[in-house]
């Protein structure tokens, strides 16, 4: 039987589906919904900007798409797989071997150089081969941190530590990024940086992309905009890029 997150040959379909999802944590007597019946389509390689405030169920979005989290009624596809039907381990195969994050505070491993939190995901994919050292080397002069391969992360500003966190999300070349505030704790100028590498390392690779933010910063990078409201999923016009 071929490993159910491996088995992703049916390039044909979408990069994401939810069908009829809902989501509803229980905690104690009482019962959140996060989300409710939501359907939503994303292509293979799409950029799609998720608005929403504080607490309006970005985040769990994330989690539903990398199957980190299960939803409670409803089916969701991811690189043509039905994330309901994979046990944990698949699960973490999924990601391991087909999703790339990027996270609001780095999560960069204190204790590793930058070049080892590069290297680790390769590591745990089995490919910690001369070819993956090299790409480990390439990202990081690719995202300024060229020299700057023996140093751990708290000799890093913000914007550096990001710049980082995103050449790991890409070292094992994922179909699928997903970012959770990428950009909350950088200021202007730090987050125009991490914008503009977006744009340069993941467009001409046909990459999907999927950013949960509550900065409108985003939106000029994005084919699409949604915005989550009490439960749903609304699509919002954006001016056509030039």
């Amino acid at each position: 039987m071929p490993d159910a997150a491996s088995d992703l040959s049916d390039l044909s379909a979408p990069a994401v589906e939810l069908r009829g999802v809902s989501k509803v944590y229980v905690e104690g007597a009482a019962r959140r919904t996060v989300f409710e019946e939501v359907d939503l389509t994303i292509r293979r390689g799409e950029f799609v900007v998720v608005l929403g405030r504080s607490g309006s169920g970005k985040s769990t979005l994330l989690n539903l798409i990398s199957g980190i989290d299960l939803a409670s009624s409803g089916s969701v596809r991811v690189l043509g797989r039905e994330v309901e039907e994979l046990g944990e381990e698949e699960r973490t195969l999924l990601r391991r071997e087909h999703i790339g994050f990027v996270f609001q505070f780095f999560n960069l491993i204190p204790t590793l150089s930058l070049v080892e939190n590069l290297l680790l995901p390769l590591e745990l994919k089995g490919r910690l081969d001369a070819a993956g050292r090299a790409r480990a080397r390439e990202l990081l002069s690719e995202v300024g941190l060229a020299g700057r391969e023996a140093s751990f992360p708290d000799r890093l500003s913000g914007g550096e530590q990001q710049r980082a966190a995103l050449a790991r999300a890409l070292v094992q070349d994922p179909e699928l990024v997903l970012a959770d505030e990428p950009t909350g704790n950088l200021d202007e100028e730090n987050a125009a940086t991490v914008l503009a590498l977006v744009e340069r390392l993941l467009r001409p690779t046909g990459k999907t992309l999927v950013v949960v933010t509550h900065s409108s910063e985003w939106l000029a990078l994005a084919d699409r905009v949604l915005e989550v409201h009490e439960g749903r999923l609304f699509e919002r016009e954006k001016a056509s890029r030039p």
